[in-house]
Order: C-alpha cells, then structure tokens, then sequence
C-alpha cells in the first residue's frame, strides 16, 4: 500500500459513521490536525462531516497512511484485518477508540458493562437504577448516544457506558469505578481473527477497574479481578454473603443478596433465565456504586426489557410467543432457549455467518419441541436438528409463526431466537422482530 504524502503529524479517523462523526464533533475547534478517511466513496456521513468541518481533510476510497500520522483513531466498523490498520500497527503507530478519548476527559466516575449477551439490557437496567435513586445519569456507548457526544450534556453523577469487544480492544486506558463483565462466548471472530483475542478485548475490561462485578459461571473471571479490591458477583446459584444469586424458598424462585431475599423473580417484568442472571448483575453494579436495594427492585419491577430481546409478546390460547430477534449468534439464541422454563417451539435461521449448528443442536436439543426455519441457513440448521423435534420450513415471517402456532401447545413458547443474522431477508434484527410481533397480533385470540 502506498503512502500518501503529509508534512505534519495528525490525528487520523478512520470511518465516517455514527462514532466517526461524534469524534469529529469532539475534535473541532480543538488544535488537532486531523484527517478522516472512509472506504467507501459516498460513506453515508460525509454530508454531515462536511456541514460541521467544511475544510476537512478527507480520504476517501483506497488510501494509503499518511506520512507524520501519530494516532489512528478507529470507529468500531473498521475491522483489526483492514489494511490502514495493519499498516499502522507495522509502523507502531497508536489506534485507539473514541473511548480511549472519553476515558481521558470524563470528570464523573463511570461504568463500564460489557459481554458476548446481555450488555444492553443491563446497561439499561443500571441506567434506570441509577436514575430511581435520584443520581443524574448519562448512558451510551455502543448502545444509544455514542460515548463522546455525552461529555457535552454536562456532568452527571455518573455515566454508564455498554462498551464492544470492537472498543475495548482499541482503548488502552479505563479506569472505570466499576466494570462488569457478563458472559463470554464466541462471536466476531471475523474482526478479531480468533476467539483468543475476542476473550482478551473483553477482559481488558478489568485491566483498571476499581471495583468489579464478575459471572462465577466463568472460571476465569476470579483470576481476571485479583488485583481489583472490590468484586461482587452474580449467578444463578445460591449466593454467599455479599455476593448476588438465586434463592428458593417454598417453592419460589427469589434474587437474593446473601442469605436475604429480595425479590420474587415471578414479580419481574423482565422474561426468562437469562434476564434473571441479566438483573442480578445489574443490582450488583448498583451495589458497588452504592444504589439502595429499593430503588433498584422498582426498576426490576417496573421495566420489561428492550425490544428484541426476551421481549414477551403475547400470550394465545396458553401458548407465550417471545421475540429475541437480538439473538444473532449461535450462542444468545442457546442462551434464550436455555432461559425458557418450559418446552419451546422455535422459530429460528437467517444469514448463519458461520455458525456452528451442531453445537447449537446439542445445546437445546432437550428443550425443543418443533422447530420453523427461514432464510438462508435453514437447511443447514434443519441438518443439525435432524431427529430432534420435528422441523417445518417457512418461506417469511407469517407463514412461520402460523406454522408455530399450529405445532405449539398449551404452555409451551413459541420463541423467535434466529442464530442467524437478518440481511438475507430483512433490512436488521428491528425488521425481523417486528414482522414476528405483527404475525403474533394476527393470530387468533
């Protein structure tokens, strides 16, 4: 790749998107020198870059990296494989994210909440407990407002930031007053090349945390936190004192904080297992910052989780229908089946990127009792559940649900968990789940 020619040192970002942009808004009337590049020609922010910074440097298309460039810094969507990123890792130049940025002047502690499933409920959770125990709060991140458009809403109490392994792998310094990591299973292993460095992008979360909520499913968040001086953690297990779980108690399931019970997980809005594991992470976040249990149950309470994810639907003729379009990886659409306490007929398949389906099988094979495939992956899908349940094709989102409807029975769920992306039908996982919610309202009541 040839360089193209400069004469002074720069800052150069790299991607015109949404991130791209909120660093250009951080940048301006700053002293940086500063060039943006694209890939493509026509990205679909220039218009926007132009109108804040009419003499903006740009490359655009095939370039190569400037002579003098110092900082690289990286919107999530240019992968680690892109040639200007290779070429600037080569030559030792620093890439970083826009949190790398936010971390260096935010004056208010934050939090920080990453995982393979999860991060944007629980983000939304600790946002909204936050906000029932008076603090002024800011959320964003890879969820909502990018996090460099916050610093300009003024100080808060506190900001809660849901970060990417994408983001994490580009920020070398985080000191978060409190970092959370969820769950990890495989994905993006097209960006990051392997699952090693996925894992070690998310654990990099705690690299300079001051206090931490760890998943004791995972054997080695204990030893990721042992320099951190403050851990809670969750899981669905019975809890130790200080720590969050699941207790019984005649006959009734109940977050617990130690040996107290704190809320009958019947009473929560939010649907399935891995929302209740969701919930307890959130109220050890709020632990650490110091949130009463109150303030916290209201939320659990009150909220019924973000679109497309475990969002309860309706109920027809004894029959739950469940929409986690989200769910575009092998490993969230396991993770829902596995959270659904009764038999599941699953509405499942899309654009598979890759993913392994016979481990897919395996994993819920005991809880299906049908299964309707779409899109591109459903043969490949149906293959690996060959003898497991019963397998219907389905050429769009209404022919599926009916299809559904007429397999599932009285107390089973009807669950939309794709493990596949949507582009091979629908324009995102949004679309998709709306076609699922307005087949649903179709049925019969």
């Amino acid at each position: 790749m040839s360089r193209v020619q400069s004469t002074a040192a720069v800052n150069l970002v790299a991607g015109l998107g949404k991130t791209g942009l909120s660093i250009a808004r951080h940048l301006k009337g700053t002293e940086a020198d500063v060039i943006f590049f694209d890939s493509r020609t026509e990205p679909p922010g220039l218009d926007a870059l132009r109108g804040l910074w009419p003499d903006a440097k740009l490359l655009l298309g095939s370039a190569g990296l400037p002579e003098g460039v110092d900082r690289v810094i990286a919107s999530p969507g240019i992968e680690e494989h892109h040639p200007l990123i290779r070429e600037a890792r080569g030559a030792g130049i620093e890439v970083v994210s826009d949190i790398e940025l936010f971390a260096a002047e935010a004056e208010a502690p934050f939090v920080a909440i990453t995982g393979t499933n999860g991060k944007s409920t629980v983000t939304t959770l600790v946002y909204y407990m936050c906000v029932a125990d008076g603090r002024k709060v800011l959320a964003g991140g890879n969820l909502g407002e990018p996090a460099l458009d916050l610093l300009k809403a003024g100080k808060p109490d506190v900001y809660v930031l849901e970060l990417s392994s994408f983001q994490l792998k580009r920020t070398h310094h985080l000191p978060a007053s409190v970092s959370v990591l969820l769950n990890i299973s495989p994905d993006h292993l097209d960006w990051h090349g392997s699952f090693e460095d996925y894992e070690a992008s998310k654990y990099r979360i705690f690299a300079e945390a001051e206090a931490a909520v760890v998943n004791r499913a995972d054997p080695r968040a204990a030893a990721a936190v042992r320099h951190v001086s403050r851990v809670v953690s969750f899981g669905l297990d019975e809890p130790r004192d200080g720590h969050f779980g699941i207790r019984i108690d005649e006959g009734r399931r109940y977050l617990a904080y130690g040996e107290t019970l704190l809320l009958a997980v019947d009473e929560m809005a939010l649907y399935g297992l891995h929302n209740q594991a969701n919930a307890l992470s959130a109220l050890a976040a709020g632990e650490l910052l110091g949130i009463r249990h109150n303030a916290m149950l209201e939320v659990l309470i009150e909220f019924p989780g973000l679109s497309h994810r475990m969002q309860f639907v309706a109920r027809r003729h004894g029959v739950d229908y469940v929409n986690d379009s989200k769910a575009t990886n092998v490993a969230a659409a396991v993770a829902a089946v596995r959270s659904v306490e009764n038999r599941v007929v699953l509405i499942a398949g899309g654009d598979g990127k890759g993913g392994n389906f016979d481990e897919f099988a395996t994993a819920i094979g005991d809880k299906l009792a049908a299964a309707v495939l779409i899109g591109k992956d459903a043969d490949a899908i149906a293959a690996a559940l060959n003898g497991r349940a019963p397998v219907r094709r389905a050429g769009n989102m209404d022919a599926a649900v009916a299809e559904a409807s007429d397999l599932a029975e009285s107390g089973e769920t009807v669950l939309l968990a794709p493990a596949c992306a949507s582009l091979d039908q629908y324009a995102n996982y949004g679309a998709r789940g709306d076609a699922f919610i307005d087949a649903v309202r179709e049925l019969p009541a």
